[in-house]
């Protein structure tokens, strides 16, 4: 081993040689002997299961075995602490550390423990932390003052979310109290620019914080993404079997696939939806693979399918659903599954299951129609292909609808089909999104102050200011005018009062809800139904998707039948049904970025065949390019209907949502559309109207805020939202969902 070995604790040493290792891996030897130092922000960026981990705890221990403390681990998820704690319980007993995990499943003694003896290694959430500042706001000095390290796992997961603005004002926050900045030390594996990242782990001191980018593990990736049609009901009787030539690029897939069966347990499944899952049954069984369809809908309804093939040839349950409102039983029980050595297990799932919990290899990741983002693919990918000598495998599917000459245009250009195929090429590129790192997120400002007034008795406005929102601090984009007009509006909802000495408490409603557990989530979350069975609860339901009694639904892969519905005790009773319709679950659209949409219309554009397109998938393409040139979308922009135009800008969301506000400001009815901006011609509006407003808007006079998104009833998206006055809820819309810099830049290269 190399010199970064040798700066190790001896018994840490001896941990690693017991645990039969050859050598380092290339990321640990990096980070070892940054991190061993101490005293240094530090970014480690590699592959999952690249072994980050251990590059940050292996020097982080040594440095706590030098110099008694505390060791803080924080984590976006409950489950990814759990399986820290497995995993360091054996090295830490050795080295005589305590391992103290906190979060609301932790027993109490646990927990008492650790205020007795704040050291050596505590793994938390960022709530649990913001629970702890405003419970304990005395003794933070006295349980962090001796903390050597913060090691935040998955640092792109908080990264542009208010989570991650929690995090960061929670860290400050320590910082200020024991009277030093605390070491930070981010984990991540998809990273997509990382002076952004560095920003984000170390406001107003990105520039010094060290990046540690690992290089590629080498191991190859296999794409195959294969199209399905979709019979219109016309021709839905007679819809053919899809060609299922399978060019699987020596993946040994030779099974031919099967008329699907016409089951009721499969009745709400549409026929495309039922040859992937007749497909995926075929070639995932006998292996540990992730699938991940875009709804929690969507893997009640897969999973379903195939476990409903499998009982057919009764076989063993392979296949386990995993999603945020099933019980943390039922998800520990797919974990379970895919973690046993003995037994195949595919696990069909949410994002949940895209961070780093230990679930071991997995032999293929598929995505059923078009991804979140590239770097979500990434991410996923990161569960295959570990073993040295493997393949990422990534199987993708994508269902379009059969084209007629009712046909829309979006329906004729196959989105689906050339957006997953943009992404992959991107993917193969090593392009993936960059930190969304803009947003001023004033709700979760807002959270912090009560916070921080609970955590000290009160706050003078100066001093709270100078806490969030000075140079350096997380919120340092919000000026003193605008902050004491959030104070006066917060006051004015009854969540603040300043008494005559000038110190600002919290009013009768800032009180109440401050002392409600669901206070230190900085996101919010819809209020669920408890669903249960013969008394075992299975999970939760959102209140907005509540059913009546005899209604059927999926859930857990299982169909039921709805006995009660109890709205005061906010429960679903149900019992075992043999099939029926699962309920809605709802659906957020992502957020694409202009990358990927300029990268959809070279793909367009061109003749260049794709390889990882099976035969279906490869029409479809096909055919969105004869659309694309019988439009003349490579010339013309804007596309006329009887009572609307599309106008293709090929802009990211936010950039399409920024014009299409600049046309509303103006009197024009104008709506984002994928690629497009579906424009009304209601008033008599041409295409020539469109270009001049904003040609005008980019370089004559930009429209206010105020004009472009009039109606602040309509832009509450975050939590405390509903307690920001009119003006700074468009400034926080707008610094998170428009960008107005490229829609600006955009319009100016307009010709009129």
């Amino acid at each position: 081993m190399a010199a970064a070995f040798d700066l190790l604790d001896r018994r840490i040493q001896k941990f690693i040689w017991q645990a039969g290792w050859a050598s380092l891996r290339p990321v640990q030897e990096m980070a070892i002997p940054v991190i061993v130092q101490g005293g240094r922000d530090v970014i480690v960026a590699a592959s999952t299961a690249a072994g980050k981990t251990e590059a940050a705890f292996f020097p982080a221990l040594t440095r706590l075995l030098r110099q008694p403390g505390l060791l803080v681990y924080i984590s976006p998820l409950k489950a990814l602490i759990n399986d820290q704690q497995g995993r360091l319980q054996v090295l830490c007993g050795q080295l005589d550390l305590p391992v103290y995990p906190w979060h609301g499943d932790i027993a109490a003694p646990s927990k008492a423990r650790f205020m007795q003896q704040p050291q050596g290694v505590l793994l938390i959430t960022p709530e649990s932390l913001e629970a702890m500042l405003c419970s304990k706001g005395t003794q933070i000095k006295r349980l962090f003052g001796n903390t050597r390290c913060f090691i935040i796992d998955e640092l792109h997961a908080f990264i542009g979310s208010e989570r991650g603005k929690q995090l960061q004002a929670i860290m400050h926050r320590i910082d200020m109290e024991v009277g030093t900045p605390v070491a930070r030390v981010g984990l991540s594996a998809t990273l997509g620019d990382m002076g952004l990242a560095a920003e984000f782990l170390r406001p107003g001191n990105g520039q010094n914080v060290e990046i540690l980018n690992a290089p590629s593990t080498g191991n190859s990736l296999k794409v195959l993404i294969k199209g399905y049609e979709e019979p219109t009901p016309m021709t839905m009787s007679s819809a053919a079997t899809v060609d299922s030539t399978d060019e699987t690029f020596g993946m040994n897939d030779e099974e031919q696939e099967q008329e699907p069966q016409d089951d009721e347990d499969m009745l709400d499944a549409t026929p495309g939806q039922r040859q992937v899952a007749e497909h995926m049954f075929q070639v995932l069984r006998g292996s540990n693979n992730l699938v991940f369809p875009n709804s929690r809908h969507d893997v009640e309804l897969y999973t379903h399918m195939l476990n409903t093939m499998g009982n057919r040839l009764k076989l063993p349950t392979e296949f386990w659903p995993h999603h945020g409102s099933l019980s943390k039983e039922i998800r520990a029980e797919t974990e379970a599954a895919l973690k046993q050595k003995t037994n195949p297990a595919t696990a069909v799932c949410t994002n949940t299951l895209e961070l780093g919990i230990d679930i071991g290899a997995v032999k293929c990741v598929v995505q059923v129609n078009t991804p979140p983002s590239v770097a979500s693919v990434r991410q996923r990918l990161g569960r295959s292909g570990r073993r040295p000598g493997e393949s990422a495998i990534l199987r993708g599917y994508c269902i379009e609808e059969e084209l007629n000459e009712h046909s829309d245009v979006f329906s004729q250009l196959r989105l689906k089909t050339v957006q997953v195929a943009a992404m992959v090429t991107l993917l193969t590129q090593s392009w993936f999104e960059p930190p969304q790192s803009q947003g001023l997120h004033l709700s979760t400002l807002i959270q912090q102050i009560l916070s921080a007034t609970a955590q000290k008795n009160g706050l003078r406005i100066g001093t709270l200011y100078q806490l969030l929102c000075s140079p350096g601090t997380p919120f340092s984009g919000v000026d003193k005018t605008d902050f004491a007009a959030l104070i006066r509006h917060l006051g004015s909802k009854d969540l603040l009062v300043q008494e005559s000495s000038g110190i600002l408490l919290h009013g009768k409603l800032g009180e109440s809800i401050v002392n409600d557990y669901q206070f230190y989530a900085a996101f919010a979350s819809e209020e669920e139904y408890r669903v249960v069975s013969s008394g075992a609860s299975l999970g939760t339901l959102p209140v907005s998707q509540m059913l009546m009694q005899g209604q059927r639904l999926l859930f857990a892969g299982k169909t039921w039948i709805v006995d009660s519905v109890n709205d005061s005790e906010k429960v679903i009773h149900l019992t075992r049904a043999a099939g029926g319709a699962p309920p809605m679950f709802l659906m957020s659209g992502g957020m694409v970025h202009t990358t990927v949409r300029q990268r959809m219309r070279e793909l367009l554009d061109s003749h260049h065949d794709l390889a990882f397109l099976d035969t279906t998938a490869k029409r479809f393409l096909e055919e969105a390019r004869v659309a694309y040139q019988a439009l003349d979308l490579s010339n013309t922009m804007i596309q006329e209907g009887p009572k609307s135009m599309l106008m293709f800008t090929w802009l990211g969301s936010a950039t399409n949502e920024a014009l299409a506000c600049m046309l509303r400001a103006h009197g024009i009815g104008a709506t984002p559309a994928g690629p497009a901006i579906d424009i009304s011609k209601e008033n008599g509006t041409t295409p020539q109207d469109v270009v001049r407003t904003l040609l005008h808007c980019a370089t004559v006079q930009m429209p206010s805020l105020q004009d472009m998104l009039p109606d602040p009833n309509k832009l509450q998206r975050e939590k405390w939202d509903w307690a920001l006055p009119d003006d700074l809820l468009r400034k926080a819309y707008a610094s998170m969902r428009l960008d107005l810099t490229e829609a600006q830049a955009w319009a100016t290269r307009l010709t009129p």
